[in-house]
């Protein structure tokens, strides 16, 4: 390979231009910088659940602390909670093995969070729906992004 000694002029030339910001061709340095800038927060940003409560419903029966639908109520919503931002669609609907006391539950969450999110979503669900309906034989939490229900009868959505 022949180099001439006017290329390599040139090359160098072009150089100290491009580093005294005087780019022949291209885009001037601080916009690629704001460019590169820009599509690099537009691939880190992240979303939240809204978390938001629609409803809170409570069934007006209620359970004493001793009764085995006390056990069979926190499976299912430990069950709902975990298994649900694991399923397509995040829909899950279960019920819990004990036959002394059934409860019968449904969850779902915003089809377009992330499974992080969706569990999230169902924690702070679960939270608004003890917070209002503590000891209830039924009770639902609604919120923007999710929904966590539960029953002593089975039910659909």
């Amino acid at each position: 390979m022949r180099v001439s000694y006017k290329s390599t002029i040139f090359f160098f030339s072009d150089l100290r231009d491009q580093r005294k910001g005087k780019a022949k061709m291209g885009l001037p340095t601080k916009t690629a910088g704001v460019i590169i800038a820009i599509f690099c927060l537009c691939c880190v940003a992240e979303s939240v659940p809204n978390t938001n409560i629609t409803t809170v419903l409570c069934n007006a029966g209620v359970y004493t602390s001793g009764d085995p639908f006390a056990i069979s109520v926190d499976y299912v919503l430990q069950e709902l909670e975990t298994v649900t931002p694991t399923r397509k669609n995040y829909d899950y609907l279960n019920i819990s093995p004990y036959p002394n006391a059934f409860a019968y539950g449904h969850a779902a969450c915003n089809q377009n969070l992330t499974s992080s999110d969706c569990n999230t979503c169902l924690g702070a669900a679960k939270t608004a729906l003890f917070g209002s309906c503590q000891r209830r034989i039924g009770a639902r939490s609604v919120l923007h992004d999710c929904a966590i229900r539960y029953e002593q009868y089975p039910f659909t959505d």
